[in-house]
């Protein structure tokens, strides 16, 4: 197969392989070579590659109802935010098509919560080494040094703080101050998360000072940490959440979620052409129903921590360092070693992992991988890490 590459913008430093096929955790080039992937599309195939409850959904609803324009209810738009409001316990839900639009909703949302109820106030605090998305507001809102200077001048109204620091937290708070906004775990810092006291502490500063808490779980929710959401290990609710990646199952679907109280959009400050399209929105359901399936986060438990200890066996025996995160989102910690190399070499054997750090590999499988594949995926890594 001839493939001309040279029209696709180069945005990122990518392979020269095509991907041409996806079955579970497993995808094959355009040369028929193949890929155990623990990437999953920086973790957005929670089922893994074409599993049949998404192939189902795009099927019977694209011979129902594909688009019907948002100015209109549609079916799979009522149950999918039903379902969301019944799991998060928050009461409104707008659906996107990217977690880095649905950060800009919580942003907007913030500030507007802040101008009606708090005298103005529009300031979000946000961490160092966090990461709410690419469009202008999302990058000022994150914490990525490589940004700091970059698309100038910057969207205004952020302060940033260290994780896990409550002390910076309440320093950075003043008047202007509308909300926190927080990801359970920072992923593309190298799998740093917020301790589950912290985030308790958080939630209670929050509630004490009247400003609103965001959480963030873009990468960390429908089951990635092996609750539906990452903030439920902690046992908190927030005022506002954000969903990505894996609610669509590999179809681009996001959400923004907030509470009864702190909805005040009004009409005309939110929209979206495709926001809440039936095709989409049918999706999100078919996924959210298997991840609700009795047992399922239970296996992803199981799972992340059989991944779990057979990093750490394999750092212990190689001489790396610490793994760490949740469920299935892991990072392992290699010393001596640029992480990027091994992630190529691990490319050429055959499999797929991400390097976020130069000394970071991050995990992100399918919440259905198997321990077979996991113990293939140690097979696949060994070799680039002596």
């Amino acid at each position: 197969m001839s493939i001309d590459l040279r029209r696709v913008m180069p945005v990122t430093d990518r392979p020269p392989v095509v991907m041409v096929r996806g079955q579970g955790s497993w995808l094959w080039d355009q040369d028929g070579k193949r890929y155990l992937d623990f990437v999953q599309g920086w973790a957005v195939n929670c089922l893994g590659h074409a599993p049949r409850v998404v192939l189902a959904a795009l099927a019977a609803q694209g011979q129902r109802l594909i688009n019907c324009s948002p100015a209109y209810h549609n079916e799979p738009m009522a149950r999918l935010a039903g379902l969301i409001a019944e799991e998060s316990g928050l009461g409104q839900v707008f659906l996107c098509n990217s977690g880095a639009e649905a950060n800009e909703g919580a942003i907007k949302l913030a500030r507007k919560w802040g101008a009606r109820h708090r005298d103005g106030a529009s300031e979000i605090v946000t961490m160092h080494g966090g990461f709410h998305g690419r469009t202008l507001a999302t990058m000022a809102a994150s914490g990525k040094p490589a940004w700091d200077t970059l698309f100038e001048p910057k969207v205004p109204g952020f302060r940033k703080v260290p994780l896990n620091d409550l002390d910076a937290v309440v320093a950075a708070v003043g008047p202007a101050t509308a909300a926190v906004m927080v990801e359970p775990i920072q992923g593309e810092a190298g799998v740093i998360a917020a301790g589950d006291e912290w985030l308790r502490a958080l939630r209670a500063l929050t509630r004490e000072l009247g400003i609103l808490l965001i959480l963030d779980e873009i990468q960390t929710g429908v089951g990635r940490t092996g609750r539906m959401f990452g903030h439920q290990h902690a046992g908190i609710e927030p005022d506002i959440m954000t969903l990505g990646k894996g609610l669509g199952g590999g179809v681009p679907l996001a959400a923004l979620v907030a509470s009864d109280r702190v909805s005040c959009f009004d009409h005309g400050d939110q929209g979206g052409t495709f926001n809440g399209n039936p095709l989409m929105a049918a999706v999100g359901c078919a996924v959210l129903d298997t991840v609700r399936e009795p047992g399922f986060l239970r296996r992803v438990t199981a799972s992340g921590h059989y991944l779990s200890q057979r990093l750490t066996d394999l750092s212990a025996e190689l001489g790396h360092g610490e793994v760490r995160g949740r469920g299935l989102l892991l990072a392992l910690e290699v010393r001596d070693l640029d992480a990027a190399k091994v992630a190529r070499g691990a490319l050429d054997r055959g499999l797929l992992v991400n390097a976020p750090r130069p000394t970071t590999l991050r995990f992100m499988p399918s919440l259905t991988v198997t321990t077979e594949e996991i113990d293939q995926m140690l097979d696949l890594l060994r070799p680039g890490l002596y």
